[in-house]
């Protein structure tokens, strides 16, 4: 049984989301269909990269990927299919493959769409994914292209003894997430006692290991279960209650 994930902003108070389960099912009946989110902020591609690199990697080889953010919804959108890691990825070309991998060295395909279609993503997913159910591969039914959307995400600034980064994430509890990877954290970090920056808030000076290692209400910094580096109040809003929010800055000063 094949597994095809659904990452979109299209939301679940429209029918949007239901179309094109309905004809995913119409193309391939026994498909096994897992909604990553359909909550993705309308038009935030970061934010579904974040979301589905965090995730894809758990998925069984062969899982299709289906990426529904950021779509024009017009005959002029171009839809790009990519095999990485055994696992096939779907997208409009709007950038977000380069901001879900690091490199890309597979070939990149542009994808047929259906004339006159008036949905154009829900007739897409659903001819490529019965295409890559009857065991064809992206060569087989689509066209090889050298370009696509680039875009490139906020890297953290590095010097010996300081990390700049960024809010990149806001989680449904309020946590808060930066571009600081645990290996870029340890890799200048050195084991060296450190000040953590933000906003015009007092430093915080250790990293936990669990939300619980301080009070209640307490601000503490982690390395959460996605290997990067976050900013939490063991229950409550970080965002809300420290005033952060996408983009900030995250300074973190190592000593000696």
């Amino acid at each position: 049984m094949a597994i095809v994930t659904l990452t979109t902003d299209f939301g679940l108070q429209d029918y949007y989301a239901a179309l094109v389960k309905g004809a995913l099912l119409c193309a391939k009946p026994d498909l096994q269909i897992v909604d990553v989110s359909h909550h993705i902020n309308n038009y935030d591609i970061v934010q579904a990269a974040f979301i589905l690199r965090n995730t894809w990697k758990n998925f069984p080889e062969g899982t299709i990927h289906l990426i529904g953010v950021n779509d024009l919804a017009s005959a002029e959108q171009r839809f790009l299919g990519l095999t990485h890691a055994g696992h096939f990825f779907i997208t409009p070309d709007n950038g977000l493959l380069a901001l879900l991998f690091d490199q890309i060295e597979e070939p990149v395909f542009s994808l047929p769409v259906p004339a006159e279609s008036s949905f154009p993503i829900k007739d897409v997913f659903a001819q490529s994914v019965w295409h890559l159910t009857q065991g064809q591969s992206f060569d087989q039914f689509a066209e090889p292209i050298t370009d696509m959307v680039q875009r490139i995400t906020f890297q953290p600034v590095i010097s010996p003894n300081r990390i700049r980064g960024a809010v990149i994430y806001i989680d449904q509890y309020e946590n808060v997430i930066s571009n600081i990877s645990r290996e870029l954290f340890e890799r200048v970090g050195q084991n060296r006692a450190f000040e953590l920056y933000f906003k015009r808030n007092d430093p915080i000076l250790k990293l936990n290991r669990n939300y619980y290692d301080v009070a209640v209400g307490e601000t503490l910094c982690l390395i959460n279960s996605a290997d990067y580096l976050e900013l939490a109040i063991n229950m409550g809003k970080a965002s809300s209650m420290l005033g952060l929010k996408l983009e900030d800055t995250i300074q973190i000063d190592f000593k000696g």
